[in-house]
């Protein structure tokens, strides 16, 4: 059998991620006809063809879809090697940390605790959405994602969600709106209610708990947004459904304050992360030896 000639590879690589030759030929700085040459070459060593052009785009084939996943897993690899050796031995850590833009920051803060002030760390820190922090993380270009659902399975890469922390979800607002001793229900139903949007899991609690109660309150705000919420809770136009964490400063200076405790609604907090030959060591420290509770992928 035949090697495998990784320029070869790598040039296809690159042509089906841009999945034009012509744009591809330019970047890499190499003529057209020498990088169609590369493919023919790679596509005569593995027996199949890899692409089929429709116009002027070009198309994988099935054969070009399995080299393609192939290629992602050994490019990728290779970059992780060699950001690991670069930096070993060497006295300065990185972890690139990416959170879910509607997480709470508090929760963020403490999940990096161990890592804050520490002379000999760097923290690079991005936020998104699930997808793009995923695909950062299926790239390698950050170590650890925190959301708030463990990822969908996505048939490739091997994603590991670790259940980080559960936090209960109470109703939140100023002192003035819990001066009364009432009811659940009836505090809901005095009030205008600060929710999440639809499709979080505390909004699906919380649905299922006013339906149990057979109530309806006003709902004044929907957001996606945990520090929105906390603002809006802050306004007074109404009390928010929220895990007490997201305003801890607001009720330790008091102008906050946790009203009551919203059964069986929780906020569930994950930290997924690849895996990966060479994981980035400093996640031991945040995650330390909790067992994985999701495998996505296999």
């Amino acid at each position: 059998m035949p090697s495998l000639n990784y320029n070869h590879l790598r040039y296809f690589w690159a042509v089906a991620h841009d999945g034009n030759l012509t744009r591809t030929a330019a970047r890499l700085n190499v003529t057209q006809s020498a990088l169609s040459v590369q493919i023919r070459k790679l596509e005569a060593s593995l027996g199949d063809a890899l692409f089929e052009r429709s116009g002027r785009q070009l198309h994988l084939t099935e054969a070009g879809k399995i080299a393609l996943d192939h290629a992602d897993a050994i490019f990728n690899t290779g970059e992780e090697l060699l950001g690991t050796l670069r930096d070993a031995g060497t006295a300065h850590k990185t972890l690139r940390l990416g959170a879910l833009a509607t997480l709470s920051r508090n929760f963020q803060m403490e999940f990096l605790q161990p890592l804050l002030g520490r002379p000999d760390v760097e923290l690079v820190l991005r936020s998104g959405n699930t997808g793009e922090l995923i695909a950062s993380l299926r790239s390698l270009s950050l170590d650890v994602v925190l959301i708030n659902q463990p990822p969908m399975h996505d048939g490739h890469s091997r994603l590991v969600a670790h259940r980080l922390a559960e936090r209960a979800v109470s109703l939140i607002g100023t002192p003035a709106r819990f001066g009364t001793n009432c009811s659940l229900a009836e505090r809901l139903m005095a009030h205008p209610v600060i929710v999440p949007t639809s499709g979080t899991s505390v909004r699906a609690g919380f649905d299922a708990l006013i339906y149990q109660l057979g109530i309806r309150p006003h709902i004044i705000a929907e957001a996606d947004d945990m520090a929105m919420m906390r603002l809006l809770a802050r306004e007074d136009i109404g009390i928010a459904v929220l895990p007490p964490i997201v305003v801890k400063d607001e009720i330790a200076a008091g102008t906050l304050v946790e009203g009551a405790a919203l059964p069986d609604i929780v906020q569930t907090f994950y930290a997924v992360v690849m895996e990966r030959r060479f994981p980035n060591p400093l996640l031991k420290e945040l995650i330390g030896k909790q067992v994985p509770v999701i495998r996505v992928g296999d």
